[in-house]
């Protein structure tokens, strides 16, 4: 029995899959949940998702439940599922990760993933509550950072929290960690794995790890992807969401990276609030084209 994998989730695994041979783990030490790349007897290759603790594997597998139309081979397909067992299975998708090669600065792999978030932000409604309660979340997070800044940046993330007005948020499908370490390269195509952090938000919040990270200093990139996702952050209500929603993920990085013990993240963190609240994050505007999948 692989390690990471509970008696009874392999009882459910042979139920689905019979016999089957590991092989690639690519579990993640820093995550409670094994992930396991196997081929069955068929010789068919799968990956496998397993944690009796970790609420990523509900949230993927309802991501698929709700469906990703026009995405066929550009993201997993979820075979078997079973959400109190903490197990998901999903066909392997081939590529290679985008992210340290030089697929990671070339604007056609940013123009396609902006076709595909297209894609898959498919609209859910609207939400009156959705901006008070990220607010007060933030709120509770600021809190739980005092002794890992300074207490003026502590005071100046509270003052940016506090001038966001609640109001309705349109709500989509979001990926929720939508950048290169979640995307492949296979031949020229691009796809997108890890729906772990899959949730219903507003669609800019898929915008704020590239706006901090791949975007800084390369409008090339920037500009190809807005011109693949086919809109940019133009009104004064995405605008403040997408506020909300950098504040949200820098101040959570900070804490999340200090309690697992990842200072160099938990730089990227601290780097992050600088720039939320000096609004130097990257570009989140570019002339746009209706998006097309290659």
């Amino acid at each position: 029995m692989p390690e990471g994998i509970t008696e009874r989730q392999q009882s459910i695994l042979t139920s689905w899959l019979g016999r089957y041979e590991v092989v690639v783990d690519h579990s993640w030490p820093l995550q409670d949940t094994t992930v396991l790349q196997v081929k069955d007897v068929q010789g068919h290759q799968l990956i496998i998702k397993a944690s009796e603790t970790s609420h990523h594997i509900r949230r993927e597998i309802a991501a698929y439940s709700r469906g990703m139309p026009g995405l066929d081979g550009r993201v997993p397909v979820m075979l078997h599922a079973a959400a109190d067992a903490g197990l998901l299975v999903t066909r392997f998708l081939p590529g290679t990760l985008v992210a340290g090669t030089p697929a990671e600065q070339e604007p056609e792999t940013y123009r396609q993933a902006g076709v595909i978030l297209a894609a898959l932000h498919q609209p859910a409604g609207t939400s009156h509550s959705y901006v008070r309660a990220l607010k007060t979340r933030t709120g509770s997070i600021i809190k739980r950072a005092g002794s890992l800044l300074p207490r003026q940046t502590l005071e100046q993330l509270t003052v940016a929290l506090d001038g966001i007005v609640a109001g309705p948020a349109e709500l989509v499908t979001t990926h929720g960690d939508y950048q290169p370490r979640n995307w492949l390269t296979d031949d020229g195509e691009t796809k997108v794995i890890d729906f772990g952090r899959a949730e219903l938000r507003p669609w800019v919040h898929d915008l704020v790890r590239l706006s901090h990270q791949q975007f800084l200093g390369h409008p090339r990139l920037s500009e190809a992807f807005y011109k693949g996702l086919g809109r940019t952050v133009e009104s004064g209500q995405d605008r403040q969401l997408l506020r909300l929603e950098s504040l949200n993920q820098a101040i959570g990085t900070v804490v999340w990276a200090h309690d697992v013990g990842d200072p160099v993240f938990e730089r990227q963190g601290v780097e992050m609030v600088e720039r939320v609240l000096n609004h130097n994050a990257g570009s989140l505007t570019a002339h746009v084209e209706p998006p097309h999948m290659p």
